[in-house]
């Protein structure tokens, strides 16, 4: 898709099942819509390393060394969250964790815990909307909100949480931001 998006060229996703239908239209600039937010999605099977190191403060090159570290053991990282002597990242659960986790060790205090969920949802200039993620939270105030990234990018809100607790928060955001049809963008 991305040598159409590039040039400017429609792409669309139809349903051979249900050849009447219209389907998708996918665009280089998505349509404006009415809803905060055009989608939101999960990602299960997730584990929250945390590093932390007090004597680390001020230190140069702490974030560098952990991430070198992720690099060394081939692994990706999903969400960030950082404070002046701890780190919490998110991957995805692999085997590769009790030796990373031994690895950063040789930097710091290391901690690790399985079964969590990223949640994101995406939408348009998410910076520039006051409240925007009251809204989010308000909904999911008996929740346990383990991390929360927003800022980093302009078009999403990120969170994790338990995994089991993914079709419940799915649900009431979905309720909360998406029980009106969007005319703009659903036809």
């Amino acid at each position: 898709m991305l040598p159409a998006i590039q040039k400017n060229i429609p792409v669309y996703v139809l349903n051979s099942r249900n050849p009447s239908c219209e389907g998708t239209r996918i665009t280089t600039r998505a349509p404006h819509g009415q809803n905060i937010f055009k989608a939101i999605a999960a990602k299960k099977r997730i584990t929250i390393v945390e590093v932390a190191a007090p004597r680390m403060l001020l230190a140069h090159g702490f974030l560098r060394a952990i991430f070198e570290a992720f690099d060394r053991h081939k692994v990706a990282i999903d969400v960030v969250s950082t404070s002046e002597v701890s780190v919490s990242l998110t991957i995805d659960s692999n085997q590769a964790i009790p030796a990373l986790a031994a690895d950063l060790a040789k930097l710091a205090d290391v901690k690790y815990e399985g079964r969590k969920a990223i949640v994101c949802l995406v939408g348009e200039n998410l910076r520039e909307r006051p409240g925007m993620a009251a809204l989010v939270f308000s909904e999911l105030a008996d929740k346990k909100i383990r991390m929360i990234s927003q800022g980093a990018s302009e078009i999403n809100l990120t969170f994790v949480i338990e995994e089991d607790e993914v079709p419940d928060v799915i649900r009431r955001l979905h309720k909360r931001f998406f029980a009106e049809l969007d005319t703009e963008i659903f036809a």
